[in-house]
Order: structure tokens, then sequence, then C-alpha cells
């Protein structure tokens, strides 16, 4: 079996919460450092155009969005068990509130001056936040994402950060019982950005049993892991083949059959659409498979909540 391939940069949010579940996976995984705004070439040419931050590679296949990336985490090493306490409505929606909501609260409350953006990417200039920031509202432009002023984020952080603290009022260690589950690592990478600025040491005070959940959940660690380019990523997706999908499905495609042309992209924002050919539409996933020059044969699989399926404009 070809190892993991995580794509990421140290920064990144989600790139925690992936690097972490491949800690508590105990899974050997290879690492490939990307930039972390556009242009990103080696990225679109395994994904065709999807540009979030992290992607997982296995071989020629290409996982995006970090739910779907966790299930197949979970596929390939089934203990430990990131469902201990199954994968049910309320560990989904707790997950979601925190990758959806809290993400877009803490996120402006972090990275908010010159010195906290230094914080995350050492070595940065006025001219390099910048061109970040340009980044970004770019990424959002015709998105339905909105992020508050940092009053506002700040106040609702106050709402809700008792709420979080009290999940841990009965003396357990993780935020449904004695193990972590998917939602702790949802939850983790959405508290690790105010952890990260002293500055916002004050906000955790109050708050001694999120602040031992954090150190519970940074003593995960990474695994083990090792640097590779992505030029050698896209050589191992060249040489090597996509998986055999098992019952794919076309449901509810609004006409579009297997084999048909069609594109995928996210609801919410990054609207760049992936092209290809429909391979599977469950009610869980969506597979296209497209070619690179480079990086050959693809599977690109996106995760059906959170994205659209239409016919290739």
């Amino acid at each position: 079996m070809n190892e993991p391939i995580l794509h990421h940069y140290p920064a990144s949010p989600y790139a925690e919460k992936i690097r972490l579940m491949l800690g508590f996976k105990k899974l050997h995984w290879k690492s490939v450092l990307i930039p972390k705004m556009m242009p990103k070439p080696d990225v679109i040419a395994l994904t065709g155009g999807y540009r979030r931050t992290p992607i997982l590679q296995v071989g020629a296949d290409i996982y995006c969005d970090t739910s779907l990336i966790t299930r197949t985490l979970e596929s390939l090493a089934p203990s430990p068990t990131l469902y201990a306490y199954g994968d049910t409505l309320a560990v989904q929606s707790l997950s979601h509130f925190a990758d959806q909501t809290l993400f877009n609260i803490t996120i402006p409350m972090a990275i908010f001056d010159a010195e906290s953006f230094g914080i995350f990417f050492p070595g940065s200039t006025p001219e390099s936040m910048q061109r970040f920031r340009e980044d970004r509202a770019a990424m959002r432009k015709g998105g339905t994402v909105r992020r508050g002023t940092i009053p506002e984020c700040r106040a609702l952080y106050a709402y809700f950060a008792p709420m979080i603290e009290s999940q841990f009022a009965d003396g357990r260690a993780y935020l449904l019982g004695a193990s972590p589950c998917v939602a702790d690592f949802a939850l983790y990478h959405t508290m690790w950005v105010i952890g990260r600025v002293p500055k916002l040491a004050g906000l955790l005070e109050p708050l001694p049993k999120i602040s031992q959940w954090m150190q519970r959940m940074k003593g995960i660690g990474y695994g083990s892991s090792s640097e590779i380019t992505s030029g050698e990523a896209i050589r191992i997706a060249n040489s090597s083949r996509p998986e055999n999908l098992n019952g794919a499905v076309a449901l509810e495609t609004d006409g579009i059959a297997l084999g048909q042309p069609a594109q995928v992209m996210p609801i919410d924002y990054a609207l760049d659409p992936v092209k290809g050919e429909l391979l599977n539409a469950s009610a869980d996933e969506i597979v296209i498979r497209r070619s690179d020059p480079r990086a050959g044969t693809l599977q690109v699989h996106f995760p059906r909540f959170g994205f659209q399926l239409a016919r290739a404009s």
C-alpha cells in the first residue's frame, strides 16, 4: 500500500487537525510542504483546480476536504478509531460546528496584526501579509463565508467558550469521554490558533479544563513522517494506479451518468471547479477521474456534503 502523503503547510489549522489524526493513528506518512497561497502549480496538477489545504494523496487517489480525509484515515487504520462514540449526528454536529462556525470566529482573533501574523508565518513582511490577505479575499470571492469584525468574534468566543468548558465538567478527559474522537480533533485546530498567540493567553486562563484538554491533544503528536518534494509526490501519482471503486452509483446527479463529463466544487468558498469523468456519486462521496500531463491518471475524491456536482461547463 502507498503511504499517505499530506500536502500542507505548518500554519494551516485544518492541516494541524489532520497531522494530529495521523499521529493518533500511528501512521507513517510523507509530508509535502506547499505554498500558503496561489499559485500552487503542483497542487493543481494533482487536484485539477481544488486549492484548499490540506489534501491527502494515496498513490493516484487525491482526497479533498478534512471530513473525507478523516474517513480515509479511518479506513487506512481502523484502530485506534476516530469514532469511539459512533458516527452519530451529535458527533458530526459538534465537528461541523467547530469546522465551520468556531473556525471563522477564532481565525480573525488570532491573526489580527503583523505581530500575530508573524507567529504563524515567520519571516513575513508587510508586503507578504498584504498578498496573503488579497489571496484569501480572492478565495472567498463569490462565496457565502462571512467573517465578522474582531470585536464581534471576541464576543462570540465569550459566548461559546463556557459551553465548551462545560463539556469537561464531569471530569472527562475529552469532549465525549475517556478517548478522543473526530470532534476533539475538529475542535482542537480552532483553539490551536488561539493558544499560539501570547497576546490571547488571557482568553484561556479562565478555562482550565479546555487548557488541560489542549495539552492532552497536543501530546498526541504527529507520529512518524518523512519529507518529500511536490515533484516526488507527482511522480508517485504518475507511477501508481488509482484504486478500484466498488459499488459506484450515480445518486441524484440530475441526469449525469457515470462516465460522463462533470465538475465538482465547494458550495461556500474557493469556488474552483474540478472537471473530469464522473466515477461515483454516492450519498457521501463524489469521485472524478481526470488526467494531467505530469501526474497521469488520477481519481479526485470529495465528500458529498459541502460540495456541488454539475455537468462540466
